[in-house]
C-alpha cells in the first residue's frame, strides 16, 4: 500500500513529518472502518445502480471492501500514519488491491460526508450497546426491590432524616431515573439517524446519485435535507453527550449513596469484595472504589460535553479540521459509560443490606413525626396546628433522648387532646410506610406493584 497522499496533486512539496503525525487521525478513527466499509459498499452499490459505476466495478469494490475487513479484524491490516485517516487507509489498500476500480469508489462524495456517515453508524450501534446495558442495570435494580420490598431505610432531606421508605422504594428511584436516561438516548439514535452520505464536500454532488437508495442501504430514517448542514454540524454528538452526561449524573448520585451507606458510620449496606479493593498500609481497609471511581467519571464526561460545544461554537460552514477533534471525546464517553453502566449492573445485585442497622437508624430521626401531623389532621386539626403540636412533642424527645414512640399517651395528650391510644399505630416505621398506599408511595403493596409493571415495561 503506497503512503502517496490522495490529494497531492496540488502540493509541490511534500507535507513536513511532524505536521503529517500532529493532523493524522487514523490513531484513533480506525475504530470506524467496519462502518467505513459499509458505507462504502452501499455507496458502491448506489453508484452502480445509477450507473455510474458497472457491475463488475461494483463486484470488485465490494469484494476488495470484504478482505480488508477481515485483514483488519484479524490485525493484519498496516496503518499508515501517511494516508491521514481510515478512509485514506482503507481506499488506499482498496485501490492498490483492485485498481482503478478503486480510484472510482470515491466519485460523489468527499470525506467530509463520509466521516459524517462513519460516525452516525457507529454511534448508532454503540447507543443500542449502551441501552441494552440501561436494561440490564434496570433488571438488577428490579431483583433488589423484590427482595428489600419490605426493609425500612430512613429517607432523607438535606442528608437529615425525613421519613421512612423501604430500601426497594429507593432503588425504584434510580430505575426511573434510568428509564429516563434511556429514552433520551432513544430520541437522540432517532434524530441522528439521517444519512449526510451524497452531501459530498458541501454542495452535493453534479452526479446523477440517489441518496434514498443509499439511505436504505444503510439502515437511515432518510437522507439529510441540506448539504452545508450534513458536513458541518457535529450537534448528534453533542446531544448524545449531553444525554450520557445526564446517565452518568445519575449514576454518580447512586455511587455517592452506596459510598455513604458502605461506610462503618452508617453500615447501611456491605458491597460484594468482587467491586471493592483494600489499602496498601491499613490492613483492615476495604474501599468500595468503584462507585468512587464511577463517580469520579461523570466529571470526565461532563468535560468532554463542554468540550464539544467549545469544538463547534466558532466553526463556520461548513467543514473544518476542527472536526477531527470531534471523535475522541466521543468515543471516550461511549466507552465509560458503557463501562460505568456495565460494572454498576454486575455490582447492584450483590448488595446486602444490613437491615437492622437500617432501622435503627430510621428511628433516630423522628421519622414519623410527619405522620403524626398527619394523624391530627384527621382527627380535625388545621394541619398548621399539627406542626406545631409535633414540633414541641418532637423538643420534648430532644430533651428526653428518646423517640415519638416511647412518649406515654399521657406526655402526647399533653399537647393535644385529640390524641388516642390508636396513635401508636401511626408512629410505628411498618405503619408509617404501608400508609403511603398510593401510586408512587413507598408501601411494600406499592413497590411491589410497581416492580410488576416495571418488569413488564422492561419486556415491551
Amino acid at each position: 500500500m503506497s503512503d502517496k497522499k490522495l490529494w497531492s496533486g496540488r502540493f509541490n512539496e511534500p507535507t513536513d513529518a511532524f505536521v503529517e503525525a500532529f493532523t493524522a487521525s487514523v490513531e484513533f478513527d480506525q475504530r470506524l472502518y467496519r462502518y467505513d466499509i459499509q458505507g462504502s459498499i452501499a455507496h458502491a452499490r448506489m453508484l452502480a445502480k445509477c450507473g455510474i459505476l458497472t457491475e463488475a466495478e461494483r463486484d470488485a469494490i465490494t469484494t476488495g471492501l470484504e478482505k480488508i475487513g477481515e485483514q483488519i479484524g484479524r490485525g493484519e491490516f498496516e496503518w499508515s500514519i501517511g494516508l491521514e485517516d481510515v478512509h485514506m487507509n482503507i481506499e488506499s489498500a482498496l485501490t492498490a488491491d483492485i485498481g482503478d476500480a478503486g480510484k472510482k469508489l470515491h466519485t460523489g462524495r468527499s470525506r467530509n460526508d463520509q466521516v459524517a456517515t462513519d460516525v452516525r453508524l457507529w454511534l448508532r450501534d454503540e447507543i443500542e450497546v449502551i441501552r441494552t446495558e440501561i436494561k440490564r442495570l434496570q433488571e438488577a435494580l428490579l431483583t433488589v426491590a423484590e427482595r428489600e420490598a419490605d426493609t425500612i431505610l430512613p429517607g432523607f432531606t438535606h442528608l437529615q432524616t425525613a421519613q421512612p421508605v423501604t430500601f426497594g422504594h429507593h432503588m425504584l428511584a434510580w430505575f426511573e431515573m434510568l428509564g429516563r436516561d434511556s429514552e433520551r438516548l432513544a430520541d437522540c439514535n432517532r434524530r441522528m439517524n439521517v444519512m449526510p452520505l451524497g452531501a459530498a464536500a458541501l454542495a452535493g454532488t453534479t452526479y446523477p446519485i440517489d441518496r434514498h437508495y443509499t439511505a436504505e442501504l444503510l439502515g437511515f430514517s432518510r437522507p439529510s435535507e441540506n448539504s452545508l448542514d450534513s458536513v458541518s454540524d457535529r450537534d448528534f454528538a453533542i446531544e448524545f453527550a449531553a444525554a450520557a452526561s445526564i446517565a452518568m449524573m445519575h449514576l454518580s448520585r447512586m455511587s455517592e449513596e452506596l459510598i455513604i451507606w458502605s461506610s462503618a458510620q452508617f453500615a447501611f449496606i456491605t458491597l460484594s469484595d468482587s467491586f471493592c479493593t483494600g489499602s496498601s498500609i491499613m490492613p483492615q481497609k476495604k474501599n468500595p472504589d468503584v462507585p468512587e471511581l464511577v463517580r469520579g467519571k461523570s466529571g470526565r464526561i461532563f468535560g468532554h460535553l463542554i468540550g464539544l460545544l467549545t469544538l463547534m461554537k466558532g466553526q463556520p460552514l461548513a467543514y473544518n479540521k476542527d472536526n477531527q477533534e470531534d471523535k475522541e471525546p466521543l468515543f471516550d464517553t461511549v466507552d465509560n459509560l458503557k463501562g460505568s453502566l456495565k460494572v454498576f449492573a454486575d455490582m447492584i445485585p450483590a448488595i446486602t443490606c444490613r437491615k437492622q442497622n437500617m432501622r435503627e437508624a430510621t428511628m433516630k430521626g423522628f421519622a414519623t413525626a410527619t405522620d403524626l401531623a398527619d394523624y391530627l389532621v384527621r382527627k380535625g386539626t388545621p394541619f398548621r396546628d399539627a406542626h406545631e403540636v409535633v414540633g414541641k412533642a418532637v423538643a420534648l424527645c430532644v430533651e428526653k433522648s428518646c423517640d415519638l414512640a416511647e412518649l406515654t399517651l399521657a406526655e402526647l395528650q399533653a399537647f393535644s387532646p385529640a390524641i388516642g391510644e390508636d396513635v401508636f399505630a401511626v408512629l410505628t416505621l411498618e405503619g408509617s410506610v404501608a400508609a403511603r398506599n398510593h401510586i408512587g408511595g413507598t408501601a411494600p403493596d406499592q413497590v411491589r406493584a410497581a416492580i410488576a409493571r416495571a418488569k413488564t415495561a422492561l419486556v415491551n
